[in-house]
């Protein structure tokens, strides 16, 4: 039996999207199990998404346009929709990530989010234990456009050697991961210096933060605790957070010699070793 149930289009992005693919679908004269064969799934899928219980991919929205003549719309949407997913405190960051002409980070335990394969993606957010994990590995894939747009910020991040040595995700998510770092820096806006442990003590042992700075607004600096993120465009904070970074990139490999830093640690520490691919654990 055909799914009814009547969305509020304004109640949400997954809401007006389901009731955007209902009248498309309807005005083409198709039904859900004809939309789905044109699109390479199950009308049960096309119900579900219809029905805003299922999450659209990019992917299905880029089918869905060909499939409709829609020039585009589904692929223009799905963007809010995935974003809507996130959780509500990380949104206005995402948003203004996605509004940057500069971004520098410094990451203490992991990569950066704009740069993790989905598979690291899939095991970070995991050990958040969310009921929508898909749904929130989707939405950091689709964060990642930010650096694939046609004018995308210049991303100069610092990453700690202890995220090339944690197992995120067992020895191939690992590989993978760093084989992407090594492609990533051959973005010509993309940097990326490891900071070695023999560094030692350095200027933000107290963890990592993200600055970001805009055409047309004031900079701002991002961090998190164990629950949720804090942005603040004060001035102050600004301030301090500029002769802390600049410190971190002085203590931290060139750029070259971080590439073959990352390079040896993939290749000796997650090396093709048949039999031993295994999950990190708590």
């Amino acid at each position: 039996m055909v799914n009814i149930r009547h969305l509020d289009p304004s109640a949400s992005p997954l809401d007006y999207y389901g009731a955007e693919l209902r009248r498309y679908r309807e005005a083409a004269g198709l039904s859900q199990k004809q939309l789905g064969a044109a699109v390479f799934c199950t009308g049960s899928l096309i119900g579900q998404i219809e029905t805003a219980h299922k999450v659209p991919t990019r992917e299905f929205s880029e089918r869905v346009d060909v499939a409709l003549e829609t020039e585009g719309a589904f692929s223009r949407l799905v963007g809010l929709v995935l974003r809507s997913q996130l959780p509500s405190w990380f949104q206005p960051f995402a948003d203004m990530e996605a509004r940057a002409s500069y971004i520098c980070t410094y990451q203490a335990q992991l990569v950066y989010g704009l740069l993790q394969t989905e598979e690291y993606a899939r095991a970070v957010l995991a050990t958040g234990m969310p009921s929508k994990l898909e749904e929130l590995v989707a939405a950091r894939m689709e964060r990642q456009r930010t650096l694939s747009r046609e004018h995308p910020p210049l991303t100069w991040v610092v990453l700690d050697e202890a995220a090339l040595h944690r197992p995120i995700g067992g020895r191939t998510v690992m590989r993978n991961q760093l084989a992407h770092l090594l492609g990533c820096i051959d973005r010509r806006w993309v940097r990326i210096q490891v900071l070695p442990y023999e560094a030692g003590e350095h200027a933000s042992l107290i963890g990592s933060f993200t600055s970001m700075r805009f055409e047309d607004d004031p900079d701002i600096i991002y961090t998190e605790d164990l629950i949720s993120g804090h942005m603040t465009a004060n001035p102050e904070t600004v301030r301090e957070a500029a002769p802390r970074y600049a410190h971190l990139q002085g203590a931290a490999l060139s750029v070259e010699n971080s590439a073959a830093l990352i390079t040896r640690v993939m290749e000796e520490r997650y090396g093709d070793q048949r039999g031993r691919d295994q999950h990190a654990v708590a």
